[in-house]
């Protein structure tokens, strides 16, 4: 894992400004530092600057990048950013065609699959990752299927500027931050989503998952090379279960990859438990043991509230786990003050607001799981393609015609100030954005209706809600220099999964039962028919109080950019209101508290950028 960063300009020479440039590429990766402690590196030629921050997880003395080869006198660079879990398959044919390999770095054999295949190298990929490709005319710029690595791009004036960050192309002084009306359309109405391809940013991009964009002197393309397909599922149940077994045992097996140890996320659920237990297994083979990290927050045990969504507490189903395989289990531990602490840290990490307190205490517990392990696994992205989610099942988030996870426009809107709600027009943009998505769904012709709008779920699930949660694991785990490894997104599971149907997913009514039916044996019973429980928070009143605390403040400070959105009197009773939202308004987990930590963050950001 890596940060990546660069500019072309095809009407420049910028070796003329050898090293005013230079320097701005160190500028460019130096902000990226979080992503690769471990080395730094420049390329400049006439038209192409690359740079690249390096965290040392594959080759550990010679992968080193900006990653250059010359073929028949033409040189070729390569910036790269994720791992590649087919590499030595690519390797051996590669190898057949004639290339010599200096290193056992999979940037090596990126970039000579770029070179050999040129654009349809991507097709041929199996991994995460983001990456800048110059071959001397062109510059290609490519995303992993499933989005897991982020690349942003911006066209300002004859630059085009990248990174793996904005951070990193608001370095170039041609791109600084500003805003627009769709910006915070944005961050009002979908956040903490964003449209595929929005970088919130005025006049920033993002690389959508599965595309490529391709830069040279004739302007910008963008080409989508992979997409899901819709296909009538033949295989029987049987069939289907041991297929699922396979593919997930497979993406595993690869993604335990690495020249340094590899730990996990281990929560309690059924899903990073079975990544926890297959990988144990591996690893436990080859005579070592497995490091094990479970995340909680203080006194969680006096103050934790039951409900629909967290319907009981994760802890006694990690110790369960923790008795039948030989982990070495550390239970973290995050208290209300650490949490309050780190919710501006967490904007910095994402360059914008996100998920709250959710991103703030996985910005936390990265940064200790950093002090023993590089990478971990993590059992993030079943429940879009297993169908775990309540919007799955319970039938008034399932016939909500909108996205489901963010169903009640209230908490969002009833705070703005009347004009700029007027101005927005929030409703009908987040109507839009979901008109735009059912109609970029595959459809499957003579689809029975309630298996056609679980098709319709899954694909916004996939498109929209997965985006969210890889990007608040990459940008929170790379914060703190740790590789996040996400075997459920391998692309063949995602493929498969998207056309089997509803009956085989949750057969009998159980949820995930195809899932649970694939490893049956392989977790303690309990664990294996629990609910499902996501990712934990705080219960603890004491956090509360210090949002709306902090927020009082905000709203009695006349300069507080947050008074150019809100209005002063409706958001000062609201602060006063303890739990005026009891339901999410975002996902499972994002209720009133979270509302008031996410205006703190837009107060920040906007601070921070200038934006007011």
């Amino acid at each position: 894992m890596c940060g990546i960063a660069g500019f072309c300009n095809y009407e420049a020479d910028l070796t003329e400004q050898y090293e005013r440039n230079r320097a701005l590429l160190a500028e460019m990766h130096n902000a990226l530092t979080h992503r690769g402690p471990d080395g730094s590196g420049e390329y400049l030629e006439p038209h192409i600057g690359l740079s690249h921050a390096r965290l040392s997880i594959r080759d550990l003395t010679h992968g080193t990048q900006p990653m250059v080869r010359i073929l028949e006198n033409r040189a070729y660079s390569v910036v790269y950013n994720g791992e590649l879990y087919n590499a030595e398959e690519m390797k051996r044919d590669l190898l057949e065609a004639g290339y010599t390999f200096e290193t056992t770095a999979d940037t090596e054999v990126l970039l000579y699959a770029c070179i050999h295949y040129g654009t349809k190298a991507a097709e041929l990929l199996n991994g995460i990752y983001a990456f800048a490709f110059w071959d001397g005319e062109h510059l290609l710029l490519c995303r992993d299927r499933l989005g897991v690595k982020p690349l942003f791009y911006a066209l300002a004036g004859d630059n085009l500027i990248f990174g793996s960050e904005p951070k990193a192309l608001f370095c170039h002084p041609a791109f600084p931050p500003a805003v627009d009306d769709d910006s915070f359309r944005e961050l009002l109405g979908m956040g903490p989503a964003r449209t595929p391809g929005c970088g919130l940013f005025k006049g920033l991009h993002e690389v959508e998952p599965g595309y490529m964009v391709i830069y040279s002197r004739d302007g910008l393309q963008k080409h989508r090379y992979w997409a899901l397909e819709s296909a009538e599922h033949s295989d029987s149940y049987e069939d289907t279960v041991r297929q699922v077994r396979f593919l997930v045992t497979d993406a595993v097996k690869r993604q335990m990859v690495s020249d340094v140890p590899v730990c996990s996320f281990l929560s309690g659920g059924i899903d990073s438990s079975i990544v926890t237990a297959l990988a144990s297994n591996l690893l436990q083979a080859s005579g070592g043991q497995m490091n094990t990290f479970s995340f909680d927050f203080r006194d969680n045990d006096l103050y934790y509230q039951q409900n629909d969504f967290q319907p009981e507490r994760d802890r006694p189903f990690v110790e369960q786990m923790v008795a039948q395989y030989p982990v070495n289990h550390t239970f973290l531990e995050c208290d209300e003050e650490h949490l309050f602490d780190y919710l501006m840290p967490s904007v910095d990490a994402r360059d914008m607001p996100g998920m709250a307190d959710v991103d703030a205490s996985l910005l936390y517990f990265c940064g200790l799981v950093k002090d023993k392990n590089k990478v971990t696994l993590t059992g993030e992205c079943a429940d879009e393609i297993f169908g775990g989610y309540p919007w799955f099942f319970r039938q008034e988030l399932l016939e909500s015609n909108t996205f489901p996870w963010s169903r009640d426009t209230a908490p969002r809107t009833a705070l703005l100030l009347d004009d700029l709600r007027q101005s927005l027009r929030l409703e009908e943009y987040s109507a839009d954005r979901y008109a735009d998505s059912l109609r970029a769904v595959p459809r499957l012709p003579g689809e029975a209706l309630p298996d056609a709008r679980r098709r319709e779920i899954t694909h916004l699930n996939i498109r929209w809600f997965m985006q969210t949660l890889l990007d608040r694991m990459d940008r929170t785990s790379m914060a703190a220099g740790l590789e996040a490894r996400v075997p459920f997104a391998d692309h063949r599971i995602v493929e498969y999964l998207f056309n089997v149907p509803w009956s085989m997913k949750s057969r009998n009514g159980i949820a995930k039962s195809l899932l649970r039916d694939a490893f049956a044996g392989l977790l303690p019973p309990s664990l294996m028919t629990r609910k499902k429980s996501p990712y934990p928070k705080t219960y603890h009143p004491g956090y509360e109080a210090l949002l709306r605390n902090a927020l009082m403040e905000v709203m009695q400070d006349p300069s507080s950019p947050l008074l150019t959105l809100v209005d002063k009197k409706r958001t000062m009773e609201y602060i006063q209101t303890p739990a005026q939202y009891t339901q999410p308004w975002f996902g499972q987990l994002m209720a009133g508290p979270q509302m008031l930590a996410y205006l703190l963050q837009i107060n920040y950001w906007l601070g921070k950028y200038h934006l007011c």
